[in-house]
Formats: C-alpha cells, sequence, structure tokens
C-alpha cells in the first residue's frame, strides 16, 4: 500500500508530531505534503526518510493549491490518501476525489465544544467541514468524545472510527538520571518544586493561570513551560506583573530531537517536573498529558477526554481542577504535600502506546481500501 499523508503545516504542534511519531510504526510506504510552514517536523521527517513536499500555499482561499495537490496525487500513483487539520482536509479530500482515489481517510485532531485550531465554530465552519467530510470514506477522532462531537454535528455514525493519539513510552519512561542532568542544564535550584506545562503558548491553552499560580505558592515553586507560539510575550508580561519572572523558565519548542541535539528533548524536559498542570478548557484528547503520565508524574488538569475517557482507576495520580489560578494553586500545594508516589506508568497511558494505535489505524486503511462491490446486472432472461 502506498498512502500519502496531507497537512496544513509541518511546525512544531501536537498533530504535527503525532504524524512523525505515527509514520514511524505505520507499514506502509508514506510520503507527506505540507500546505504551508515546512518547520522542524518537516525535517525531522526527512532525516527519517520520508519524502516531504512543500505545496507553497498562500493563504486558506489559494484556490491555485488545487490543481496542484491534484497533479501529485494521481502521478504519486497513492491508493489511500489520510488528511491531517482543517485545511489540509478540505483540499486533501477534494483533490483526491479529483484525482481518482476514492480511499480518503481524514484525522480530527482538534475539535472542540466552541472551536477548531483555535478558530470559533460558527455555521459557515462547520457547513464547509460537513461538506468536505462527504467526500471521503472514513473520518478518525481521536477520542471518543471527539467523535460524539462529530455526531452531534451532523457525521453519520458508520463513518466515524475512533484511533486515540499515542505515545512513545519508552521515550518518556521515567529516568532519574535524566530528571538530574536536565535540571542542572535549566539552572534549577536543587530543592525547587517544578510545575510543568506543555504546548503552544496560545490564549486557548490558559498558560497564564499556571503564572498566577505560582504567584500565590512559596518560592522554592517554579514554573517550566515548554513550547512557543504568539502568548509567550504576553506570559512573559503576566510573570513580570505578577512577580514571579526569575521562577519561570520558558524553553521555546522542543521536538522530539535525537540525542545530543543542543537542548534538552520533550521526554527530557518532562522527567525535570515534579507536577504537570494543563489549565486549557477545551481539549480534543490531551497527548501532553498522557505523555506526563507515562512519565508517572501527577497531574492536574482542566480537560482531557484521554483521561475521562477511561476508568478513574487507570489514571489514580491525574486529578480534574475545576477553576483557576486559585484552585490550581491550592491543588499544587496539596500534590506536594501528599506522599509521592513511585514514578511509574499508569494504566492510562498504557493504554496510549504508539503501537497500539498504528495497528487500529491500519485496520481503517484495510476497511477503505476494500473496493466497493459493483451493482449486480440484471439477467434479461
Amino acid at each position: 500500500m502506498k498512502a500519502l499523508h496531507i497537512i496544513t503545516g509541518l511546525g512544531i504542534g501536537g498533530a504535527e508530531q503525532q504524524l512523525r511519531l505515527l509514520l514511524k510504526h505505520l507499514p506502509v510506504d508514506c510520503d507527506v505534503v505540507t500546505l504551508t510552514n515546512p518547520g522542524s517536523v518537516a525535517d525531522g521527517l526527512v532525516a527519517d526518510g520520508v519524502r516531504v513536499t512543500h505545496l507553497g500555499m498562500a493563504g486558506n482561499r489559494d484556490l491555485a493549491a488545487l490543481p496542484r495537490l491534484t497533479r501529485l496525487i494521481r502521478t504519486g500513483g497513492y491508493d489511500l490518501v489520510h488528511t491531517h487539520l482543517y485545511r489540509a482536509c478540505l483540499y486533501g479530500r477534494l483533490a483526491a476525489r479529483m484525482a481518482g482515489v476514492r480511499a480518503v481517510v481524514a484525522t480530527e485532531h482538534s475539535l472542540g465544544d466552541s472551536q477548531m485550531e483555535g478558530r470559533r465554530l460558527g455555521a459557515g465552519v462547520r457547513a464547509l467541514y460537513l461538506a468536505g467530510e462527504r467526500l471521503g470514506r472514513m473520518t478518525v477522532a481521536v477520542s471518543p468524545t471527539v467523535a460524539d462531537r462529530l455526531k452531534r454535528w451532523g457525521v453519520p455514525a458508520p463513518r466515524i472510527e475512533v484511533v486515540p493519539n499515542g505515545i512513545d513510552l519508552d521515550r518518556f519512561r521515567f529516568d532519574p538520571g535524566r530528571r538530574l542532568r536536565t535540571r542542572r542544564r535549566l539552572g534549577l535550584p536543587e530543592d525547587a518544586y517544578v510545575i510543568g506545562g506543555i504546548g503552544r503558548l496560545t490564549a486557548g491553552k490558559s498558560f497564564g493561570t499556571l503564572v498566577q499560580a505560582l504567584a500565590r505558592l512559596p518560592d522554592d515553586h517554579w514554573l517550566l513551560l515548554v513550547g512557543g507560539g504568539p502568548e509567550e510575550s504576553v506570559l512573559r508580561r503576566t510573570a513580570h506583573e505578577a512577580g514571579v519572572a526569575d521562577r519561570v523558565l520558558f524553553t521555546g519548542e522542543r521536538p522530539y530531537v535525537p540525542d545530543g541535539s543542543p537542548g534538552p528533548d520533550l521526554p527530557s524536559l518532562t522527567a525535570a517536573m515534579d507536577v504537570f498542570a494543563s489549565p486549557s478548557p477545551e481539549e480534543a484528547f490531551g497527548l501532553a498529558v498522557v505523555e506526563a503520565l507515562a512519565c508517572g508524574l501527577p497531574v492536574l488538569y482542566a480537560s482531557c477526554p484521554a483521561v475521562e475517557d477511561l476508568p478513574a482507576h487507570s489514571a489514580p495520580g491525574a486529578r480534574r481542577i475545576r477553576g483557576g489560578p486559585e484552585e490550581f494553586a491550592r491543588a499544587i500545594a496539596a500534590t506536594r504535600a501528599a506522599d509521592p508516589r513511585p514514578r511509574t506508568t499508569p494504566e492510562a497511558a498504557l493504554h496510549y502506546g504508539i503501537t497500539r494505535s498504528a495497528g487500529r489505524l491500519m485496520d481503517v486503511y484495510a476497511a477503505v481500501t476494500v473496493p466497493s462491490p459493483s451493482p449486480r446486472k440484471v439477467s434479461s432472461s
């Protein structure tokens, strides 16, 4: 089988890094097209041996990109097209149909109750989404919560399959030596209690809640924010105004880099934390939470379908927080005061191993590449 993955961009983000990890575990010959922004994840894919094509799309209404994408699909001889993220799903499904490929799968990574990829979910967005969805064979939801949202939108249940995001369990397994080295590299005091947050620094992630919570905690508490984005300057200003700027560390974007690359990678930074906090009020899956659980961290979250869709006993170290800075500060203090749990991987994280997710996706591929039965001829006799 030969598959083409089409994604809106390849800067660092959850969907982008999930695609790279997935391609390492799919027993399929895969190429990738990025409509725009061939960032560091594109470099990583190329290093992995994946062919990446940048379509050079100028914007959402660059219709000239459609015939270019159609030609690329047609000449590539692909058996299946798999799209990721809103713009790529719209253009990719249509181009695949125009190129004669009927096996079209789209993964819905980011559909929330009120927004998708930071875009408010108005009637126009919904109508365009549903029009594009009808051009595909299957929509993959990254959680049962997202599947329910798709059904409420009007996507027929038989066209939805749940394939959760996956993580590399071995990479995130806790290593005390890596923790010590990373904390020293970051210049953290030995007695620092480190609150961690991972994700794009956007308004929707609500990392300002953690900055304000830090101001309510003793001076030996530090905040480690892993990620980049347009809200970084706002968060820095918030930290300065709250008097905690000297206890907030910004690492910038950290992809899954090979050993020996400049700066610690994401698993190393996770190991350096003492508690993980995710104040984002609306998530489609909660990948960073699952990665933190895999590292054995206690987790405080506002929204995480990946945890909420499983039995409570599968993630004993995870606790949902309803409220703002004051509630998060109290929860952080209570977590520190409690008897520490051993840094082991709970059942919830084991449920989301990348090998399992890749296997479930292959089942979807097998289902959509089965030729539709031809209409039976009616005998004239």
